[in-house]
């Protein structure tokens, strides 16, 4: 198969005005008679500086919904040779949709007013955003189509306000000085997860007047097979490790039990994330020759957290795969935790920073801990 997928530009949308780390709690309201506790000793750990909110600061009310969020980005696209009304596929990924039915990506594509196209959807959580780039990819590649519009999308915001939280939260601060790895309770999550979308365009051709992404391979696998979920919403996780769904609590447990916030089983997490996501995947790709550390000239990883970096750097060592974190990129301190959107924000910051040169390589690595899955993705700057 010689057929070539390329990536012809990719936009980033962030709602609203950066908000700094002083301004989080004004912004997403307070959770119960006091300031969190928890909020300096998890922001220090992660490094993040800023993130943007859905939110008006002034009034509180929120200014776009997630697939305002994804339209936006897509609009941004722009290529010589294409017209988004020539759209033939859309595929949009997200964690948490702003309804259950119908999926996200018919709602992008009504809020978009396009004509009608091949839509597809990809659940999950980080990863969702990158399935729904390899969809696309595949379609391309196997000649279903020409040209792909892929999404990934967040609108944490919604699920953080002060309204869904507990004042139970203030109970592990204690815990936080020790242990900073306890700081994946529901309160940490308040200080790391932000909003944002970003949309790629994918053709069969590149650019023939600016650099475009040659696609080379990408890999997605999932360890669900060894491990029970670790990070979870919309259930609750029993003792032998499975978990209890929405359905079979009652409409006043799920208000009791929290049943619909996102949770995280931080000793799982911990022990588990390295190793499922970065060292056995990446050892199997180097010992495949797939992946050559001499050869990359930028490492694009997503992690949740500045506290991963080294231990993400320790990961890969272990898989025979030494990249230097001077040629690390990242904007998670400036744009924050974006989820299943975070690799388009920082592929849309690198892509059109006037420092990519033709033969450059890119690895992109994207975990997921949902229930342990990891993604590796090269690309390379024609």
């Amino acid at each position: 198969m010689n057929k070539k997928v390329y990536i012809n530009d990719i936009q980033a949308f962030l709602p609203n005005d950066a908000v700094g780390n002083k301004e989080i709690e004004n912004v997403l309201g307070q959770v119960g008679s006091r300031p969190s506790r928890a909020k300096n000793l998890i922001l220090r750990s992660n490094k993040i500086k800023q993130r943007y909110y859905a939110i008006n600061p002034a009034t509180g009310e929120t200014t776009h919904t997630n697939t305002e969020l994804t339209a936006e980005a897509i609009r941004k696209l722009s290529s010589p040779s294409f017209d988004i009304n020539t759209t033939e596929l859309l595929a949009c990924g997200t964690t948490i949709a702003d309804q259950i039915l119908p999926n996200h990506a018919l709602m992008v594509h009504g809020e978009l007013g396009i004509p009608s196209c091949e839509v597809i959807a990809t659940s999950g959580i980080c990863l969702s955003g990158t399935m729904s780039l390899k969809y696309g990819y595949m379609s391309i590649l196997s000649g279903q189509s020409n040209n792909a519009v892929v999404t990934g999308s967040e609108n944490a915001s919604a699920m953080m306000r002060a309204n869904k939280f507990e004042a139970e939260i203030e109970n592990v601060v204690d815990e936080l000085e020790r242990q900073p790895e306890i700081a994946f309770e529901k309160d940490f999550l308040r200080w790391m997860l932000s909003d944002g979308a970003g949309a790629a365009l994918l053709t069969s051709q590149p650019n023939t007047d600016s650099i475009s992404l040659e696609i080379e391979w990408m890999m997605q696998k999932s360890y669900a097979n060894e491990l029970d979920a670790c990070m979870y919403a919309g259930a609750e996780k029993q003792a032998d490790g499975s978990l209890k769904g929405w359905r079979e609590y009652g409409s006043q447990e799920w208000l009791d039990q929290s049943i619909f916030s996102v949770k995280q089983d931080v000793k799982q997490l911990n022990d588990n994330i390295v190793e499922y996501t970065v060292t056995k995947p990446l050892k199997e790709l180097v010992e495949q020759g797939k992946v050559n550390a001499d050869e990359v000239t930028y490492f694009v990883p997503h992690y949740s957290s500045g506290y991963f970096r080294d231990r993400l750097y320790q990961g890969m060592l272990e898989a025979g795969c030494d990249i230097p974190q001077e040629r690390w990129f990242t904007n998670l301190p400036s744009k924050g935790n974006t989820g299943s959107a975070s690799i388009y924000i920082m592929l849309e910051e690198l892509f059109h920073s006037g420092e990519l040169k033709v033969g450059d390589t890119l690895l992109c690595y994207v975990p997921e801990s949902g229930r342990f899955s990891t993604a590796f993705m090269q690309l390379k700057v024609v």
